[in-house]
């Protein structure tokens, strides 16, 4: 606990020479000095009370300092008591654990200090060991030393036996509790937010309140020993003071018996109260804190809206009261003002009560009456569409909640982070929903509403594939991969180190929903680039480019023709990161035309270097497989119109002849291992790509402008 400058008593001026305790004098004046200007920040000071703590243990203390020191812990004690009783939740006192500690430490060492000054000096009177602790024990004992032993005993019973016994136990129920239940609201909060009942922040925020509860009561389940053990311990020091007093008094001071029982017994059983009263404090305070943990308002308020509620439990009490009243012996006065007082509030109660029900019932009334017709929902409400929905069968539900490293929302936002920094797409959020009507193991991918790809899982199995082809050896249940629709195993997780061994690919089930979301997302990423994604993007520009975005938009094309330009690169796979460039090419291109496939084709061209970095093998070289001259000529004669209307009208026969060449010469290639990259010329590149998208999407079509002329190339053959 860390404390402020005022919170510490001040120096006060050292005693006279030969006095008790006048070796520590000048330290102590010393180290208070240095603790009022160390405790400017908090972290010094709490280390320096600390460390005096612990000083204490071993200097001796004077009885002025030690009277100054038993009433700080006094105060303090009865601080955190009403700490306790005012929050209203007990996480909002969750150092109390490390309140204790340190109240348990500073109150250990005084005891020691004072044990020090009552068997050194307390043959001088009564007064050896401090003022403070001289008047608990005459206020207490009343001239018998045998009544205050019985209350110090009588408060060590109360504290040990009741109150922290009591305490520890509810702790330790609350802890236990507490750590069973913290999965469960877990998945309840992963839930809410699959759902879109609450947002990340406020996700995040009741998983952190979650974690210092969990935390808090754990702690409380040890700290509770420490209020054991002080109650054990101030329990032996009493009893070592007494023996060791009497003996010391009667050996070496030469006090006669009585003297001696009277002298060292009125210092012990008032320091024993000094202690042991601060201890019981601390330990209702505790008490209060785990008895507390259902509780979402003060102690008062609980009590009194609970206890204070029920007329008919006043009105009995009441009753009760008076019949003890009456009976013959029985002081009268007392139990009829109680019975009165009782009566009193339960009449109260009740016509407050029967105030209130029948206000409820005339609000009921009225709300059971027929409703004014409501307006009519907006009809824009049911046009709304999801961009990206993930729906899930009710047995895949767990993969959204915590399960282990791979949770499957957590894939999704590291998916999210990826596309933005590989492709500079921002990718739409996605919404996940159960839903009863799928298979309990099946998931189906939407976007904007059209399914666009499904799947079927196994929740606790993992899903192993072969890179060769070859026949997988692991035992398992054969299915087909819902990505690129691949022969796999589902396979048991004990199996996982067997088939790494053996060189298969191996996945889990949130794994598998996010790699087939990435492949629909990269296919649908033009779709889902809206007009206003587009303008966010340009928005989101450094300061240093919004003058070229002010030069080129609207100016020389509006953002829709950006957004198509943008779009037409998406649609083949290329990063519209580089913003910029971009930019700067729709703006050369605009100057001599209007047409948006010529200002993409310049746009690809001036991201040559990225575009070859992109399709480069390992070793930064770009595999070729050019276009024949002949097929060249055939493609720039068959293409027909102008502008906006050029289109191609090859016959179809030599348009199959094509489609035939192609895909033998790609296949040749694939059985070698090579992915070449088609070369044409610029002007009929965007035509033969439309034709081999149709049956190769994956093939890449560049045209000659797109080699940047510092790229490595290796030409394989020709078409």
């Amino acid at each position: 606990m860390a404390e402020r400058e005022d919170n510490l008593p001040a120096p006060a001026p050292q005693p006279a020479a030969g006095a008790s305790g006048g070796g520590f004098g000048a330290f102590g004046g010393k180290a208070m000095h240095r603790l009022g200007l160390a405790s400017k920040r908090g972290d010094l000071g709490f280390a320096l009370g600390v460390v005096l703590i612990l000083v204490v243990l071993i200097l001796p203390l004077p009885p002025w300092l030690l009277d100054i020191c038993l009433a700080v812990s006094i105060t303090f004690s009865v601080l955190v008591l009403m700490v306790a009783i005012f929050i209203e939740k007990p996480v909002e006192f969750s150092s109390f654990p490390l309140v204790l500690l340190i109240g348990t430490l500073m109150r250990l060492s005084l005891n020691l200090a004072s044990t020090r000054l009552i068997l050194s000096e307390g043959h001088k009177g009564t007064a050896a060991a401090g003022h403070v602790i001289e008047a608990f024990g005459g206020f207490i004992m009343g001239g018998n030393f045998v009544i205050g032993v019985i209350v110090f005993i009588i408060l060590v019973i109360v504290n040990f036996v009741v109150i922290t016994k009591g305490s520890g136990r509810i702790a330790e129920v609350s802890a236990r509790f507490t750590l069973d239940a913290l999965p469960g609201k877990q998945m309840a909060i992963d839930a809410d937010l699959s759902a879109g009942l609450i947002d990340e922040a406020d996700a995040r925020r009741r998983r952190e309140a979650l974690t210092e509860e969990s935390s808090f009561f754990g702690a409380m389940d040890g700290a509770s020993k420490f209020v054991r053990g002080d109650a054990i311990a101030g329990l032996l020091i009493t009893g070592i003071n007494v023996i060791a007093g009497m003996i010391i008094g009667m050996a070496q001071n030469d006090l006669t018996f009585k003297a001696a029982a009277d002298m060292y017994t009125r210092l012990t059983v008032g320091d024993g109260l000094v202690s042991q009263i601060p201890a019981l404090i601390v330990s209702v305070a505790a008490g209060i804190m785990v008895s507390k943990g259902g509780l979402n308002e003060s102690t008062d308020k609980a009590l009194f809206s609970q206890m204070g509620n029920m007329p008919k439990a006043l009105g009995l009490s009441s009753a009760l009261a008076v019949a003890l009243a009456l009976l013959p012996g029985t002081p009268m006065f007392p139990f009829l003002l109680i019975g009165a007082a009782s009566g009193a509030g339960a009449y109260y109660i009740g016509r407050n009560q029967k105030t209130i029900a029948a206000n409820v019932a005339a609000e009921a009334e009225k709300a059971a009456r027929p409703p004014a017709q409501a307006p009519e929902e907006p009809i824009s409400t049911a046009l709304k569409i999801d961009n990206i929905r993930l729906e899930l069968g009710y047995g895949l539900l767990t993969l959204i909640n915590e399960n282990g490293n791979y949770r499957l929302t957590d894939q999704i936002r590291a998916l999210r982070r990826a596309l933005a920094t590989e492709m500079g797409f921002v990718m739409p959020s996605v919404r996940i929903q159960d839903n009863m009507q799928l298979a309990a193991n099946q998931y189906v991918i939407h976007v904007k509403e059209v399914e666009a790809g499904h799947g079927d899982l196994r929740p606790n199995m993992l899903l192993v594939m072969d890179p060769r082809g070859d026949e997988i050896g692991v035992p398992g249940e054969k299915t087909v991969e819902p990505t690129f629709g691949l022969p796999a195993k589902w396979v048991d997780v004990g199996h996982r180190e067997e088939a790494m061994f053996r060189g298969y690919t191996v996945v889990d089930p949130p794994t598998v929903i996010t790699t087939h979301l990435t492949e629909v997302v990269r296919e649908a990423m033009s779709d889902l680039l809206s007009y206003t994604e587009t303008q966010k993007l340009l928005d989101e520009l450094d300061k240093e480019h919004q003058k070229l975005v002010a030069e080129v938009i609207p100016t020389q094309i509006t953002v829709s023709g950006m957004q198509r330009v943008l779009q037409n690169l998406l649609t083949e796979r290329v990063s519209i990161r580089d913003l910029p460039t971009i930019l700067e090419g729709v703006s050369e291109a605009c100057a001599h035309t209007r047409n948006i496939t010529l200002i993409t084709e310049h746009v690809r061209s001036r991201l040559a270097r990225q575009l070859c970095d992109a399709y480069a093998d390992p070793s930064g070289v770009v595999t070729l497989v050019t276009l024949s001259p002949a097929w060249e000529q055939s493609f720039a004669d068959t293409i027909i119109g102008q502008g906006e209307d050029r289109q191609l009208a090859m016959p179809p026969s030599q348009l199959q002849e094509f489609i035939s060449r192609v895909r033998q010469a790609f296949e040749g290639f694939a059985r070698q291992g090579e992915t070449p990259v088609l070369l044409t010329s610029p002007s009929i590149r965007p035509f033969v790509r439309s034709i081999v998208e149709r049956f190769r999407p994956v093939t890449v079509i560049m045209s000659q402008n797109e080699i940047h002329p510092k790229a490595k190339i290796r030409t394989l053959g020709q078409i």
